[in-house]
């Protein structure tokens, strides 16, 4: 399967992210269809057994001829039941590959999501992904089967026709009603369904806002503050969900006071019908019978309409992110086969989404390959956004960022980031093992590789002491480490295959004096012929740079020699 030219799928065609993983399923759905069509046929036997009973077996006690109309019965019976499942199985097989396919599709999304156009908390965006539970239960599910099984109340109605005349009249008169009933509360199902997702949303980012950070919750005394904001969360989403559930029982009660009034009508009507002797008692029973299954599919239309609005706003919510830019060229990317290092900004400005002030204001900066630059300022000068930029995770609002002589934004950013070794500033480590963390699955990272660059970083004097050692698995975001740990952990992945750009971020905040002492010397020779790009605020890092640039506001504030820049900062501290 491949997903790729879903996402450059042109909109010419509509919502191509789950039309054409249905289309790949029609084969699939015919066969449904056939099934269906089978069981709705076979669903009339039984009526006409039980008139044929009546009229024909009953008053001239043929014993012989209702063992053999049973024999049939059974045998309709067997093959109505394996086609029920079969049908079953085959919309859980078309919904599972929709399901699957669809999710791939939007997890690759999320992926090449650009950042300065995300919309929404971490809870928020997680929540989305769970809507695509509420497209799988339209499309894999009886709500499917309900949107086959309406084109035969047709089929169903015209024997009732047949067989009973004018007491077509009264199951035909409840159609409109069911109906009726649906359409009058389908536009507040759509705005309760809407206000449901909205505070569903806001009580996942609450709960993922609050799990995700549960020891700094607990230390900072914070648990009230998010107890009041999820009991509000709790409170709206009930209520809001409470009113979307009473609204869909209108139509669906509505459904059943019809089937019970068309089939009781059946009985009064087809009485006065059988006394004129203008029917049997075999068609009476049968279109008695035969009136259930002509309102069943009209209840499940009721349950449809209900659904239908949560699907529709999901597929809103899921297809606006789908529609959101993401990264890389709108046409076929570049893929770097080797980079030599070279990284240009020119005339770089950047705005944070809702930030005031820029983050970096007319940057012009050049690194030669292999040139080790160090980037000081104060806390928001811009030094971070940089390194962003640099990484491609966010597209300068004027200018450009080029890396061998080429804008970035050509380059497939999978690839590119394929050549950059990152360690960034949160030292965010994955849930897996240690050894998953540091080799992230890449081909041209084995297992020495893996060991040599354990060994650069520090992490295998504490990793190669423990019995598993780089099996070792860690919980979310690496909980039970310290904090120099991880980012031991962090500096050997970004280490790993020999990248020939490094971005290091505060690579030693939570390090002490001597493990960082270490770790420079160790990083002295690795650095040499490499593009070296390092945020500190610690002066002895700047062992590692030739180079130094100030930046402040946004702005280049100095940029010369590590010595000569160095000297010109502590003159101007002095003074």
């Amino acid at each position: 399967m491949t997903d790729q030219p879903l996402l450059a799928t042109t909109r010419d065609r509509f919502a191509p992210w789950l039309i054409e993983p249905m289309l790949r399923n029609r084969k699939t759905y015919i066969k449904v269809g056939a099934a269906a069509a089978m069981i709705n046929i076979f669903s009339l036997v039984s009526s006409l057994f039980t008139m044929t009973v009546y009229d024909r077996v009953v008053p001239n006690d043929a014993s012989s001829s209702l063992v053999g109309l049973s024999i049939g019965l059974g045998i309709v019976i067997i093959f109505d039941f394996v086609l029920r499942l079969l049908r079953v199985y085959f919309v859980d097989i078309a919904g599972a590959n929709i399901d699957y396919e669809v999710g791939d599709t939007l997890f690759a999304k999320l992926m090449a999501l650009r950042l300065d156009k995300r919309r929404g908390s971490t809870g928020a965006l997680t929540g989305l992904m769970r809507e695509l539970e509420t497209l799988r239960d339209f499309f894999a599910s009886a709500t499917l089967t309900a949107i086959i099984d309406v084109p035969f109340i047709l089929v169903t109605l015209t024997v009732i026709a047949l067989l009973g005349g004018v007491l077509v009249l009264l199951p035909l008169a409840m159609i409109p009603l069911v109906i009726l009933a649906g359409l009058v509360t389908n536009p507040a199902l759509d705005r309760l369904s809407a206000r449901s997702l909205g505070d569903g949303l806001i009580k996942q980012s609450v709960l993922v806002e609050t799990v995700g950070s549960l020891e700094t919750v607990k230390a900072i005394g914070a648990g009230p503050m998010l107890g009041r904001r999820w009991r509000l969360a709790l409170n709206k989403h009930s209520h809001s969900s409470l009113g979307q559930r009473l609204i869909s029982s209108i139509a669906i009660t509505v459904a059943s006071s019809a089937s019970t009034i068309a089939y009781c009508g059946i009985i009064i009507v087809g009485v006065g019908l059988l006394r004129s002797h203008e029917i049997t008692t075999g068609a009476l029973l049968a279109c008695s019978v035969l009136c259930g299954r002509a309102i069943a599919p009209l209840a499940q239309i009721a349950t449809l309409l209900s659904r239908l609005s949560a699907t529709r706003v999901a597929y809103r919510q899921i297809n606006a992110l789908m529609e959101t830019p993401s990264e890389g060229p709108d046409g076929d990317a570049l893929h770097p086969a080797n980079i030599q290092g070279r990284i240009e900004l020119r005339n770089v400005s950047f705005r944070y989404p809702g930030a005031p002030e820029k983050a970096l204001d007319g940057v012009n900066i050049t690194i030669t390959p292999g040139e080790r630059i160090g980037f000081l300022g104060r806390v928001g000068s811009g030094k971070s956004t940089l390194a962003r930029m640099v990484l491609g995770l966010y597209e300068p609002q004027e200018g450009v960022v080029m890396i061998d002589g080429t804008d970035i934004r050509q380059f497939d950013p999978i690839e590119l980031r394929r050549h950059i070794g990152a360690a960034m500033q949160d030292n965010v480590l994955l849930q897996g093992t240690v050894r998953d963390n540091i080799c992230l699955e890449r081909e041209h990272v084995d297992q020495d590789e893996m060991i040599r660059a354990a060994e650069l970083s520090g992490t295998h004097r504490f990793m190669g002491q423990i019995a598993n050692g780089y099996d070792l698995k860690l919980t979310d975001r690496g909980d039970g480490l310290s904090g120099g740990q991880r980012q031991s952990i962090s500096i050997a992945r970004a280490l790993a295959g020999r990248p020939p750009i490094l971005i290091f971020d505060e690579p030693s905040s939570a390090m002490d004096a001597q493990t960082e002492a270490d770790l420079i010397t160790r990083l002295q020779d690795e650095i040499q012929g490499r593009s070296f790009l390092l945020i500190t605020h610690r002066t002895s890092l700047l062992r590692l740079v030739d180079r130094i640039i100030v930046l402040e506001a946004g702005k280049v504030a100095a940029d010369g020699p590590r010595d000569t820049v160095l000297q010109r900062l502590t003159r101007g501290k002095a003074a």
